[in-house]
Protein backbone atom coordinates (compact mmCIF):
# COMPACT_ATOMS: atom_id res chain seq x y z
CA UNK A 1 0.00 0.00 0.00
CA UNK A 2 3.12 2.38 0.96
CA UNK A 3 4.53 1.70 -2.19
CA UNK A 4 1.25 2.26 -4.41
CA UNK A 5 0.59 5.63 -2.40
CA UNK A 6 4.78 6.73 -2.97
CA UNK A 7 3.97 6.02 -6.67
CA UNK A 8 1.13 8.29 -7.01
CA UNK A 9 3.10 11.18 -4.76
CA UNK A 10 5.67 10.85 -7.45
CA UNK A 11 3.54 10.90 -10.34
CA UNK A 12 2.15 14.17 -9.38
CA UNK A 13 5.40 15.42 -8.61
CA UNK A 14 5.85 14.78 -12.32
CA UNK A 15 2.96 16.29 -13.62
CA UNK A 16 3.41 19.53 -11.87
CA UNK A 17 6.80 19.69 -12.88
CA UNK A 18 5.59 19.64 -16.44
CA UNK A 19 3.13 21.90 -16.29
CA UNK A 20 5.40 24.07 -14.18
CA UNK A 21 8.28 24.53 -16.57
CA UNK A 22 5.76 24.28 -19.86
CA UNK A 23 3.30 27.03 -18.35
CA UNK A 24 3.38 28.32 -15.28
CA UNK A 25 6.92 30.98 -15.48
CA UNK A 26 6.53 31.90 -18.73
CA UNK A 27 8.17 28.50 -20.76
CA UNK A 28 5.14 28.87 -23.37
CA UNK A 29 5.78 32.43 -23.94
CA UNK A 30 9.14 31.58 -24.85
CA UNK A 31 8.11 28.73 -27.06
CA UNK A 32 5.37 31.14 -28.64
CA UNK A 33 8.44 33.91 -29.37
CA UNK A 34 10.23 31.25 -31.83
CA UNK A 35 7.49 30.39 -33.78
CA UNK A 36 7.91 30.56 -37.70
CA UNK A 37 6.80 33.18 -39.51
CA UNK A 38 4.46 30.77 -41.59
CA UNK A 39 2.87 29.30 -38.32
CA UNK A 40 1.87 32.76 -37.14
CA UNK A 41 0.57 33.18 -40.75
CA UNK A 42 -1.37 29.58 -40.72
CA UNK A 43 -3.19 30.71 -37.47
CA UNK A 44 -4.72 34.30 -37.99
CA UNK A 45 -7.14 35.84 -39.32
CA UNK A 46 -10.12 33.36 -40.47
CA UNK A 47 -7.37 30.55 -40.97
CA UNK A 48 -7.26 30.19 -37.44
CA UNK A 49 -6.89 26.54 -36.45
CA UNK A 50 -9.61 26.67 -33.35
CA UNK A 51 -9.14 24.78 -30.01
CA UNK A 52 -8.53 21.43 -29.04
CA UNK A 53 -11.34 19.58 -27.03
CA UNK A 54 -10.79 17.71 -24.27
CA UNK A 55 -12.90 15.48 -21.58
CA UNK A 56 -11.27 14.53 -18.63
CA UNK A 57 -13.38 11.75 -15.96
CA UNK A 58 -11.72 11.03 -12.63
CA UNK A 59 -11.95 7.96 -10.76
CA UNK A 60 -15.41 6.67 -8.68
CA UNK A 61 -14.53 8.25 -5.68
CA UNK A 62 -18.16 9.36 -4.07
CA UNK A 63 -20.89 8.77 -6.54
CA UNK A 64 -19.28 5.82 -8.43
CA UNK A 65 -18.98 7.82 -12.03
CA UNK A 66 -23.15 8.89 -11.31
CA UNK A 67 -22.03 12.72 -10.73
CA UNK A 68 -20.49 12.86 -14.26
CA UNK A 69 -22.68 10.63 -16.47
CA UNK A 70 -25.49 12.80 -14.91
CA UNK A 71 -23.02 16.01 -15.79
CA UNK A 72 -22.66 15.08 -19.20
CA UNK A 73 -26.43 14.44 -19.58
CA UNK A 74 -26.95 18.14 -18.83
CA UNK A 75 -24.54 19.16 -21.26
CA UNK A 76 -26.05 16.57 -23.62
CA UNK A 77 -28.93 17.73 -23.27
CA UNK A 78 -28.01 21.74 -23.27
CA UNK A 79 -25.91 20.86 -26.52
CA UNK A 80 -28.68 19.68 -28.25
CA UNK A 81 -31.21 22.15 -27.25
CA UNK A 82 -28.69 25.20 -28.23
CA UNK A 83 -27.36 23.41 -31.29
CA UNK A 84 -30.60 22.61 -32.72
CA UNK A 85 -29.44 18.69 -33.54
CA UNK A 86 -31.86 16.71 -31.38
CA UNK A 87 -29.56 13.72 -32.26
CA UNK A 88 -26.46 15.41 -31.04
CA UNK A 89 -23.99 13.21 -28.62
CA UNK A 90 -21.06 14.00 -26.52
CA UNK A 91 -18.57 12.24 -29.01
CA UNK A 92 -19.19 14.84 -31.91
CA UNK A 93 -18.07 18.08 -29.19
CA UNK A 94 -15.01 16.70 -27.93
CA UNK A 95 -12.01 15.37 -29.69
CA UNK A 96 -10.29 13.54 -26.56
CA UNK A 97 -11.39 11.47 -23.45
CA UNK A 98 -9.61 10.75 -20.97
CA UNK A 99 -10.86 8.84 -17.87
CA UNK A 100 -10.08 6.45 -14.86
CA UNK A 101 -11.90 4.05 -12.73
CA UNK A 102 -15.58 4.54 -13.02
CA UNK A 103 -14.48 7.62 -15.06
CA UNK A 104 -13.19 5.59 -17.65
CA UNK A 105 -15.85 3.01 -18.02
CA UNK A 106 -18.11 6.05 -18.45
CA UNK A 107 -15.74 7.29 -21.25
CA UNK A 108 -15.30 4.14 -22.83
CA UNK A 109 -19.63 3.77 -23.05
CA UNK A 110 -19.54 7.33 -24.80
CA UNK A 111 -16.55 7.00 -27.07
CA UNK A 112 -16.40 3.32 -28.71
CA UNK A 113 -17.79 2.72 -31.64
CA UNK A 114 -21.22 0.67 -32.47
CA UNK A 115 -21.70 -1.32 -35.76
CA UNK A 116 -23.74 1.82 -37.47
CA UNK A 117 -20.91 4.20 -36.52
CA UNK A 118 -22.05 5.54 -33.63
CA UNK A 119 -21.38 5.76 -30.09
CA UNK A 120 -22.41 2.67 -28.01
CA UNK A 121 -24.44 4.51 -25.49
CA UNK A 122 -25.52 8.37 -25.60
CA UNK A 123 -25.17 9.91 -22.11
CA UNK A 124 -28.62 9.26 -21.03
CA UNK A 125 -28.36 5.38 -21.49
CA UNK A 126 -24.87 5.43 -20.15
CA UNK A 127 -26.27 7.36 -16.79
CA UNK A 128 -28.47 4.33 -16.72
CA UNK A 129 -26.28 1.63 -17.28
CA UNK A 130 -23.86 2.93 -14.60
CA UNK A 131 -27.50 3.34 -12.00
CA UNK A 132 -28.71 -0.06 -12.78
CA UNK A 133 -25.22 -2.01 -12.30
CA UNK A 134 -23.28 0.39 -9.37
CA UNK A 135 -23.24 -2.38 -6.93
CA UNK A 136 -21.56 -4.91 -9.55
CA UNK A 137 -19.16 -2.22 -11.14
CA UNK A 138 -18.21 -1.14 -7.80
CA UNK A 139 -18.38 -3.04 -4.77
CA UNK A 140 -19.01 -0.99 -1.82
CA UNK A 141 -16.65 -2.86 1.19
CA UNK A 142 -13.48 -4.85 0.99
CA UNK A 143 -15.32 -6.53 4.01
CA UNK A 144 -17.79 -8.70 4.62
CA UNK A 145 -21.23 -9.43 2.89
CA UNK A 146 -20.47 -6.74 -0.10
CA UNK A 147 -17.26 -8.79 -0.63
CA UNK A 148 -18.63 -12.48 -0.60
CA UNK A 149 -21.24 -11.25 -3.01
CA UNK A 150 -19.23 -9.93 -4.82
CA UNK A 151 -17.91 -11.84 -8.29
CA UNK A 152 -15.22 -10.67 -10.81
CA UNK A 153 -17.27 -13.02 -13.65
CA UNK A 154 -20.07 -11.09 -13.28
CA UNK A 155 -18.42 -8.11 -13.96
CA UNK A 156 -16.54 -9.87 -16.90
CA UNK A 157 -19.73 -11.13 -18.29
CA UNK A 158 -21.47 -7.54 -18.07
CA UNK A 159 -18.24 -5.78 -19.44
CA UNK A 160 -18.19 -8.78 -22.50
CA UNK A 161 -21.66 -8.02 -23.25
CA UNK A 162 -21.72 -4.31 -23.26
CA UNK A 163 -18.09 -3.55 -25.38
CA UNK A 164 -17.75 -7.08 -27.41
CA UNK A 165 -14.89 -7.83 -28.88
CA UNK A 166 -14.08 -3.86 -29.57
CA UNK A 167 -10.57 -2.20 -29.03
CA UNK A 168 -8.75 0.99 -28.23
CA UNK A 169 -8.58 1.34 -32.32
CA UNK A 170 -12.46 0.70 -32.12
CA UNK A 171 -13.27 4.13 -30.02
CA UNK A 172 -14.44 7.05 -32.22
CA UNK A 173 -11.74 9.51 -30.95
CA UNK A 174 -8.21 9.50 -29.09
CA UNK A 175 -9.05 7.79 -25.68
CA UNK A 176 -6.91 7.68 -22.46
CA UNK A 177 -7.41 5.24 -20.01
CA UNK A 178 -4.69 4.74 -16.85
CA UNK A 179 -4.31 1.45 -14.61
CA UNK A 180 -1.56 0.52 -12.23
CA UNK A 181 0.61 -2.26 -13.45
CA UNK A 182 2.31 -4.10 -10.75
CA UNK A 183 4.64 -5.71 -13.07
CA UNK A 184 6.64 -2.64 -14.00
CA UNK A 185 5.73 -0.49 -10.77
CA UNK A 186 4.48 2.05 -12.83
CA UNK A 187 1.43 3.06 -14.44
CA UNK A 188 0.46 2.27 -17.73
CA UNK A 189 -1.98 4.02 -20.19
CA UNK A 190 -4.04 2.42 -22.50
CA UNK A 191 -3.83 4.57 -25.44
CA UNK A 192 -5.69 4.71 -28.64
CA UNK A 193 -2.58 6.67 -30.30
CA UNK A 194 -0.13 4.32 -29.25
CA UNK A 195 -2.88 1.06 -30.04
CA UNK A 196 -3.08 1.99 -34.29
CA UNK A 197 1.07 2.58 -34.06
CA UNK A 198 1.40 -1.44 -32.81
CA UNK A 199 -0.92 -3.91 -32.01
CA UNK A 200 1.21 -5.01 -29.07
CA UNK A 201 -0.70 -1.66 -27.49
CA UNK A 202 -3.92 -2.89 -28.44
CA UNK A 203 -6.09 -3.82 -26.07
CA UNK A 204 -10.22 -5.06 -25.59
CA UNK A 205 -12.08 -2.36 -24.27
CA UNK A 206 -13.72 -4.79 -21.36
CA UNK A 207 -10.15 -5.95 -20.75
CA UNK A 208 -9.23 -2.12 -19.94
CA UNK A 209 -12.47 -1.31 -18.48
CA UNK A 210 -12.19 -4.24 -16.12
CA UNK A 211 -8.33 -3.28 -15.31
CA UNK A 212 -8.67 0.88 -14.76
CA UNK A 213 -11.68 -0.04 -12.55
CA UNK A 214 -10.00 -3.30 -10.29
CA UNK A 215 -9.92 -2.02 -6.61
CA UNK A 216 -6.85 -4.04 -5.06
CA UNK A 217 -8.42 -4.04 -1.75
CA UNK A 218 -11.38 -6.11 -3.66
CA UNK A 219 -10.13 -7.78 -6.47
CA UNK A 220 -6.90 -7.83 -6.21
CA UNK A 221 -4.78 -7.20 -9.53
CA UNK A 222 -5.81 -8.44 -12.93
CA UNK A 223 -4.10 -9.78 -15.14
CA UNK A 224 -4.70 -9.11 -18.67
CA UNK A 225 -2.83 -9.70 -22.24
CA UNK A 226 -2.85 -6.88 -25.68
CA UNK A 227 -4.53 -8.52 -28.34
CA UNK A 228 -1.49 -10.22 -30.02
CA UNK A 229 -0.62 -11.06 -26.42
CA UNK A 230 2.69 -9.40 -26.75
CA UNK A 231 1.99 -7.11 -23.98
CA UNK A 232 1.18 -8.40 -20.70
CA UNK A 233 0.26 -6.28 -17.58
CA UNK A 234 -0.61 -7.23 -13.68
CA UNK A 235 -3.34 -3.94 -13.68
CA UNK A 236 -4.77 -2.54 -9.85
CA UNK A 237 -7.30 0.10 -10.44
CA UNK A 238 -6.31 3.69 -12.43
CA UNK A 239 -7.43 5.82 -9.20
CA UNK A 240 -4.65 4.15 -7.55
CA UNK A 241 -2.00 5.39 -10.91
CA UNK A 242 -3.89 8.74 -12.13
CA UNK A 243 -7.31 9.59 -10.02
CA UNK A 244 -7.74 12.97 -12.42
CA UNK A 245 -6.21 12.07 -15.55
CA UNK A 246 -6.63 15.56 -17.31
CA UNK A 247 -3.00 16.36 -16.85
CA UNK A 248 -2.19 13.17 -18.63
CA UNK A 249 -4.65 13.74 -21.45
CA UNK A 250 -3.21 17.60 -21.85
CA UNK A 251 0.32 16.42 -22.25
CA UNK A 252 -0.86 13.56 -24.90
CA UNK A 253 -2.47 16.47 -26.92
CA UNK A 254 0.98 18.90 -26.28
CA UNK A 255 2.74 16.40 -27.58
CA UNK A 256 1.12 14.62 -30.42
CA UNK A 257 1.79 16.59 -33.36
CA UNK A 258 0.47 14.04 -35.89
CA UNK A 259 -3.34 14.67 -34.47
CA UNK A 260 -2.99 17.97 -32.94
CA UNK A 261 -1.14 19.67 -35.76
CA UNK A 262 -1.59 23.39 -34.42
CA UNK A 263 -2.04 22.90 -31.14
CA UNK A 264 1.34 24.37 -29.12
CA UNK A 265 -0.17 25.58 -25.41
CA UNK A 266 -3.56 25.83 -23.44
CA UNK A 267 -4.52 28.74 -25.25
CA UNK A 268 -5.04 26.31 -28.53
CA UNK A 269 -7.25 23.92 -25.78
CA UNK A 270 -11.11 23.73 -23.99
CA UNK A 271 -10.91 21.72 -20.98
CA UNK A 272 -13.61 20.07 -19.35
CA UNK A 273 -12.82 17.88 -16.41
CA UNK A 274 -15.16 15.97 -14.31
CA UNK A 275 -15.27 15.18 -11.00
CA UNK A 276 -17.53 12.87 -8.99
CA UNK A 277 -17.91 14.24 -5.51
CA UNK A 278 -15.14 14.15 -2.76
CA UNK A 279 -15.70 11.15 -0.11
CA UNK A 280 -16.23 14.05 2.68
CA UNK A 281 -14.22 11.36 4.96
CA UNK A 282 -14.53 14.62 7.66
CA UNK A 283 -17.72 14.54 8.34
CA UNK A 284 -17.60 10.61 9.47
CA UNK A 285 -18.74 9.26 6.10
CA UNK A 286 -15.92 8.19 4.36
CA UNK A 287 -16.38 4.72 5.32
CA UNK A 288 -19.60 4.12 5.41
CA UNK A 289 -20.23 3.77 9.04
CA UNK A 290 -20.00 6.62 10.18
CA UNK A 291 -17.08 6.48 12.50
CA UNK A 292 -13.54 8.50 12.50
CA UNK A 293 -10.61 6.40 13.10
CA UNK A 294 -7.33 6.80 13.56
CA UNK A 295 -6.15 3.85 11.10
CA UNK A 296 -8.51 4.27 8.42
CA UNK A 297 -8.91 1.38 6.23
CA UNK A 298 -7.25 0.08 3.12
CA UNK A 299 -9.91 1.36 0.58
CA UNK A 300 -9.81 4.97 2.53
CA UNK A 301 -6.30 5.48 2.19
CA UNK A 302 -6.69 5.15 -1.52
CA UNK A 303 -9.40 7.11 -1.64
CA UNK A 304 -7.70 9.67 0.54
CA UNK A 305 -3.96 9.49 -1.55
CA UNK A 306 -6.39 9.47 -5.20
CA UNK A 307 -8.62 12.46 -3.87
CA UNK A 308 -5.47 14.53 -2.62
CA UNK A 309 -3.38 13.97 -6.05
CA UNK A 310 -6.97 14.89 -8.00
CA UNK A 311 -6.86 18.46 -6.43
CA UNK A 312 -2.86 18.71 -7.06
CA UNK A 313 -3.63 18.26 -11.13
CA UNK A 314 -6.75 20.32 -10.77
CA UNK A 315 -4.68 23.62 -9.18
CA UNK A 316 -1.29 22.99 -11.62
CA UNK A 317 -4.01 22.96 -14.78
CA UNK A 318 -5.77 25.49 -13.69
CA UNK A 319 -3.02 27.75 -12.71
CA UNK A 320 -1.47 27.33 -16.44
CA UNK A 321 -4.50 28.34 -17.88
CA UNK A 322 -4.84 31.39 -15.56
CA UNK A 323 -1.73 32.35 -15.99
CA UNK A 324 -1.83 32.42 -19.71
CA UNK A 325 -5.33 34.74 -19.51
CA UNK A 326 -7.70 31.63 -20.71
CA UNK A 327 -9.26 30.73 -17.53
CA UNK A 328 -12.62 30.27 -18.69
CA UNK A 329 -11.23 27.78 -21.12
CA UNK A 330 -11.11 25.16 -18.30
CA UNK A 331 -13.83 23.86 -16.16
CA UNK A 332 -13.82 21.60 -13.24
CA UNK A 333 -16.74 20.47 -11.63
CA UNK A 334 -16.80 18.85 -8.29
CA UNK A 335 -19.07 18.58 -5.51
CA UNK A 336 -19.23 17.94 -1.80
CA UNK A 337 -21.95 15.78 -1.08
CA UNK A 338 -23.66 14.82 2.39
CA UNK A 339 -24.90 11.20 2.42
CA UNK A 340 -22.60 7.91 2.97
CA UNK A 341 -20.82 6.49 -0.30
CA UNK A 342 -22.56 3.50 0.53
CA UNK A 343 -26.05 4.82 0.00
CA UNK A 344 -28.44 3.72 -3.00
CA UNK A 345 -28.33 4.90 -5.93
CA UNK A 346 -31.60 6.87 -6.03
CA UNK A 347 -29.98 8.94 -3.08
CA UNK A 348 -27.00 9.15 -4.96
CA UNK A 349 -28.73 10.76 -7.78
CA UNK A 350 -30.54 12.88 -6.08
CA UNK A 351 -27.10 14.44 -4.07
CA UNK A 352 -25.39 14.44 -7.84
CA UNK A 353 -28.31 16.69 -9.00
CA UNK A 354 -27.62 18.89 -5.59
CA UNK A 355 -24.13 19.11 -6.60
CA UNK A 356 -24.49 20.49 -10.03
CA UNK A 357 -26.51 23.32 -7.99
CA UNK A 358 -23.85 24.07 -5.61
CA UNK A 359 -21.61 27.01 -6.51
CA UNK A 360 -18.63 26.05 -8.25
CA UNK A 361 -15.03 25.63 -6.87
CA UNK A 362 -12.33 27.44 -8.68
CA UNK A 363 -8.35 27.17 -8.06
CA UNK A 364 -6.67 30.30 -8.03
CA UNK A 365 -2.49 31.14 -8.60
CA UNK A 366 -1.07 31.32 -5.41
CA UNK A 367 -4.86 31.98 -3.35
CA UNK A 368 -5.92 28.21 -3.33
CA UNK A 369 -9.28 27.33 -3.57
CA UNK A 370 -12.33 29.62 -3.66
CA UNK A 371 -16.05 29.06 -4.60
CA UNK A 372 -17.45 31.40 -7.28
CA UNK A 373 -20.27 33.16 -7.89
CA UNK A 374 -21.83 30.79 -10.51
CA UNK A 375 -23.08 27.27 -9.78
CA UNK A 376 -22.00 23.94 -11.15
CA UNK A 377 -24.42 23.90 -13.66
CA UNK A 378 -24.01 27.14 -15.09
CA UNK A 379 -20.31 26.81 -15.39
CA UNK A 380 -21.40 23.25 -17.80
CA UNK A 381 -23.44 25.69 -19.72
CA UNK A 382 -20.34 28.51 -20.07
CA UNK A 383 -18.73 24.94 -21.61
CA UNK A 384 -21.37 24.07 -23.52
CA UNK A 385 -21.27 27.52 -25.51
CA UNK A 386 -17.56 27.07 -25.86
CA UNK A 387 -18.13 23.69 -27.78
CA UNK A 388 -21.03 24.70 -30.08
CA UNK A 389 -18.68 27.82 -30.97
CA UNK A 390 -15.96 25.65 -31.91
CA UNK A 391 -17.94 23.13 -33.87
CA UNK A 392 -19.32 25.92 -35.73
CA UNK A 393 -16.06 27.41 -36.94
CA UNK A 394 -14.81 24.36 -37.85
CA UNK A 395 -17.65 23.78 -40.42
CA UNK A 396 -15.94 27.12 -42.46
CA UNK A 397 -12.48 26.60 -41.43
CA UNK A 398 -9.76 26.25 -43.87
CA UNK A 399 -7.15 24.35 -41.50
CA UNK A 400 -7.82 21.09 -39.46
CA UNK A 401 -7.77 21.44 -36.17
CA UNK A 402 -7.33 17.87 -35.68
CA UNK A 403 -6.11 15.01 -38.13
CA UNK A 404 -7.05 11.78 -36.02
CA UNK A 405 -5.35 8.73 -37.19
CA UNK A 406 -7.55 5.78 -38.35
CA UNK A 407 -4.97 3.00 -40.78
CA UNK A 408 -2.49 1.34 -38.75
CA UNK A 409 1.09 2.12 -38.94
CA UNK A 410 4.45 -0.56 -39.01
CA UNK A 411 5.80 2.60 -36.96
CA UNK A 412 6.75 2.13 -33.36
CA UNK A 413 4.85 4.23 -30.92
CA UNK A 414 6.21 7.84 -30.85
CA UNK A 415 8.02 8.68 -28.56
CA UNK A 416 6.20 12.13 -27.56
CA UNK A 417 2.80 10.04 -26.75
CA UNK A 418 1.67 11.00 -23.66
CA UNK A 419 2.60 6.74 -22.13
CA UNK A 420 6.28 8.15 -22.84
CA UNK A 421 6.18 11.44 -20.82
CA UNK A 422 3.93 10.59 -18.25
CA UNK A 423 4.20 7.06 -17.66
CA UNK A 424 6.01 4.07 -18.61
CA UNK A 425 3.90 1.58 -21.31
CA UNK A 426 6.94 -0.38 -22.21
CA UNK A 427 5.53 -4.18 -22.70
CA UNK A 428 6.54 -5.91 -19.86
CA UNK A 429 7.27 -9.74 -19.31
CA UNK A 430 5.07 -10.04 -16.23
CA UNK A 431 3.61 -13.73 -15.98
CA UNK A 432 -0.26 -13.82 -15.51
CA UNK A 433 0.53 -16.00 -12.99
CA UNK A 434 -0.15 -14.04 -10.68
CA UNK A 435 -3.54 -12.60 -11.38
CA UNK A 436 -5.84 -12.74 -8.63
Amino acid sequence: MALLINEVDSLTNQIFSILENKFLFGDHENNAAAKTHEEDHLKSGNQISGKVRILSIDSGSFSDGILAAQSLLTLQTFLRQKSGNPNAVIAQYFDVVAGSGAGAILAALLFTRAENGAPIFTADQALQFLLKNRRKLFPSSPQGIFRRLFRPSKVKKLLSKTFGEQTLKDTLKPILIPCYDLCSNAPFLFSRADALEMDGYDFKMKDVCYATSADPTVVGAVGMKSVDERTKILAVEGGVAMNNPAAAAITHVLNNKQEFPFCNGVEDLLVLSLGNGESGFGSGSGSGSGDLTLTPAPTRFLRIAGEGASDMVDQAVSMAFGGSGNGSKYVRIQGTPNVKPNSKSEAVMSITKEMLGQRNVESHLFKGKKRSEVTNLEKLEMMGGELIKEQERRKTSILPTVVLKQKQSAATPRTSSASATTISSTPSSCSLDHQN
